[in-house]
């Protein structure tokens, strides 16, 4: 299986955030650290209505019509797994603004929590 480099990704992702205008205005970090937090609000709300992706559907409806967008809308958009994923591209997105080499840090971060005690000495 092929690695994914998230910092190289988050790069991507910043870039054509750039591209479509969501930089023309200085965003605070505040602001950026919030719509994070406002993905996975929404994806508790597509939970809580068990608002659930269909790759299957996505799929064949896809082959059938050729329509992406179509496709996406009725089966995947506003989905917990919909949902997940942009909160994902907004912590992406946020990690190249701030020049934050998220692949490294994540390694190192992971090497760490491996010395540490289970659950990390704490009751969950």
């Amino acid at each position: 299986m092929e690695k994914i480099n998230l910092t190289n990704w988050s790069r991507e992702i910043h870039k054509a955030n750039v591209d479509k205008g969501f930089y023309e205005q200085k965003i605070s970090i505040g602001t950026h650290l919030m719509l994070i937090t406002s993905e996975l609000a929404e994806a508790l709300e597509a939970d809580r209505h068990s608002l659930r992706a269909s790759r299957l559907s996505f799929n064949e409806e896809l082959n059938e019509t050729k329509d992406f967008k179509l496709a996406f809308k009725n089966n995947i958009k506003d989905s917990y797994e919909d949902e997940i994923a942009d909160a994902i591209i907004r912590l992406l997105d946020h990690c190249a603004y701030r020049g934050i080499d998220i692949d490294w840090h994540i390694n190192q971060k992971l090497k760490y929590n491996s010395t540490r005690a289970k659950r990390h000495g704490k009751k969950y």
